[in-house]
């Protein structure tokens, strides 16, 4: 959100628990560039992260495969965020007329923030980073222990990027943030870049599996950027048309499903949430364009649902905090129970498809997901 602006939620009606719009697959768009995934191979600490099947979650589920993409140890990192820090950095550095020094900036719920931090002290440069109310102390100490300086703020997320984009103004700072807003968009632009290897790795890794294009994947929301990514991802390829994207939020934070409902950004008001990372009122606005024209559907999920999902995937040997684990909920929720049928068919979800799950984070970034969710 634009930190200008009063962090004063718009009056909108009660917020849906799910929606769909399947002429999203006719959509598409430029793809992101291909020297992203050449960046990120020459990092030290690059791998692929693995893409795990679960056949048990494809027979409950009434799909042919289901696959999860497991992000818990990323560049070193328990989660994805470092894909999109790391590039968007790059970028900004490369441009910079000197290559003394900086101070990079931003506001976090967890992730983002060690990771912008942990790029920080690779490459010699300080990082500031802004904590809203809520963030578990272990996080906290996470990036405070990457060397960064932290400052924690009596508000929501919405409010820490404000302070976030306030802060950078000083002399010798770069805000480094993954969410947009009109005037600041190149930064956030690199960091959904940067997101791209993620998809680039499933593709290779299923086809290595004997799959071709996923029928559905389902994306947690937060501010939308990696959806953003998936959907340019999915809908920049001929074959994308045969994959349905789904958003999954909390239902304490759904403002994608309020802007997609009514077919405008829109900002909610926040709760509280195990699904910390998740806790957005706001939508980037580089990423509302792409989901509201991309998106075939949006759920809204209860952190009990994401709590007992982590649970599931941790009993199959798969680490997930409770903001990786809402894809499976979100899946659960789409696929099962009363009014299933109208919503499988929305997502072309049958017997024979394959789905992929973007866990995005492991348990260990989201310390007290597990026991807030009983």
């Amino acid at each position: 959100m634009n930190p200008s602006i009063s962090a004063t939620a718009s009056a909108v009606p009660p917020i849906p628990t799910w929606f769909a719009r399947p002429a999203a697959r006719a959509w598409s768009c430029p793809p992101a560039p291909a020297e992203v995934g050449e960046f990120h191979s020459g990092l030290p600490d690059y791998a692929p992260t693995p893409l795990t099947e679960l056949p048990a979650l494809a027979e409950d589920l009434g799909v042919g495969r289901v696959f999860v993409k497991d992000e818990s140890s990323r560049l070193g990192l328990p989660a994805f965020k470092a894909l999109g820090a790391s590039w968007a950095i790059h970028r900004a550095l490369s441009q910079r007329a000197s290559d003394g020094p900086v101070r990079l900036v931003t506001a976090t719920d967890g992730n983002h923030g060690r990771a912008v931090a942990r790029m920080a002290r690779l490459l010699g440069h300080r990082a500031h980073v802004l904590v809203p109310q809520g963030v578990h102390p272990a996080a906290v100490a996470a990036i405070t222990a990457e060397g960064a300086e932290v400052t924690s703020v009596a508000g929501t997320y919405d409010e820490a990027v404000r302070q976030a984009a306030d802060a950078s103004r000083e002399p010798g700072s770069i805000l480094v943030q993954d969410t947009a807003w009109p005037g600041y968009e190149q930064i956030p632009g690199w960091i959904v870049e940067g997101y791209s290897t993620l998809f680039a790795e499933v593709d290779a890794q299923l086809y290595a599996a004997g799959v071709g294009s996923p029928g559905l994947v389902s994306v947690p929301v937060g501010v939308g950027s990696l959806a953003q990514a998936a959907v340019t991802h999915y809908r920049s390829r001929a074959a994308g048309a045969a994959t349905a994207v789904m958003a999954v939020e909390p239902d304490s934070a759904a403002c994608a499903l309020a802007s997609l409902t009514r077919r405008e950004s829109v900002t909610v008001a926040t709760g509280t949430t195990i699904m910390a990372g998740l806790n957005c009122g706001a939508l980037s606005s580089l990423a509302w364009p792409y989901l509201r024209d991309g998106l075939d559907a949006a759920v809204a999920v209860t952190d009990t649902d994401s709590a007992g999902a982590a649970r599931d995937l941790a009993a199959f040997g798969v680490s997930s905090g409770a903001c990786g684990a809402a894809t499976l909920a979100g899946v659960r929720a789409a696929l099962t129970g009363g009014g299933s049928t109208g919503r499988r068919a929305a997502l072309a979800a049958g017997r024979a498809t394959t789905v992929v799950l973007l866990s995005t984070e492991g348990a260990a970034a989201n310390p007290h997901g597990l026991d807030s969710g009983e």
